[in-house]
């Protein structure tokens, strides 16, 4: 089996082209809905982050904006969350493993590949990108984003151009909708070339 870490960052086009994976047939972990599963109603990290977090979780589970305002901008408080949430996420990501273990790749989504070491942990990554432009157009025509929140989210993040020199492979989303779902599907051709299969 091939692991493939799939990133980029903000509004850069990652779940689109995690949906053109899972479209052609290659099983698809994203970190993110994991994440969603496990900060939602009963989830099984909502106590922690309530008992960590005071304040920011309720009937439907974590109040993603209390939260993100509770940490944003505090390295420490940051490292709090991560240490409840990424355990969780790991055993979410062991359990996918198993569940698709007879597959020749399988693609691990995860916004924060580089940044939290997990390109040792796969075999190959794919970055997908867009020029800075589009980037900023995409993530301000979001209803809850503000400049401030962006620029606390790009200092988070290992920049563009330092995550595409690092990647295996590159897929560019600032182009057609078609253009980006055939260099996916080069994508998997390539990598399913490299494990034989």
């Amino acid at each position: 089996m091939l692991t493939v870490g799939l990133t980029g960052s903000i509004g850069m086009g990652k779940s689109t082209v995690a949906a053109m994976f899972a479209a052609e047939g290659v099983p698809v972990f994203d970190a993110d809905a994991a994440v969603h599963r496990l900060q939602g109603p009963a989830g099984a990290v909502v106590a922690a982050i309530e008992a960590a977090f005071p304040g920011t979780t309720g009937a439907g589970g974590v109040d993603r904006t209390a939260l993100s305002e509770a940490v944003l901008g505090d390295d420490a408080a940051m490292k709090k969350l991560e240490a409840i949430v990424h355990p969780a996420v790991a055993a979410e990501r062991a359990a996918f493993v198993t569940a698709h273990a007879d597959s020749p790749l399988i693609v691990f989504d995860i916004p924060l590949l580089f940044e939290t070491g997990g390109d040792a942990r796969v075999d190959r990554v794919v970055v997908v990108s867009a020029t800075a432009s589009v980037q900023r157009a995409r993530v301000l025509a979001r209803s809850d984003m503000t400049e401030a929140k962006f620029a606390a989210i790009l200092a988070r993040q290992l920049p563009d151009a330092d995550k595409r020199a690092r990647a295996h492979l590159v897929i560019a989303t600032d182009v057609t909708f078609d253009e980006t779902r055939d260099a996916v599907r080069r994508a998997i051709s390539c990598l399913r070339a490299s494990t034989g299969g």
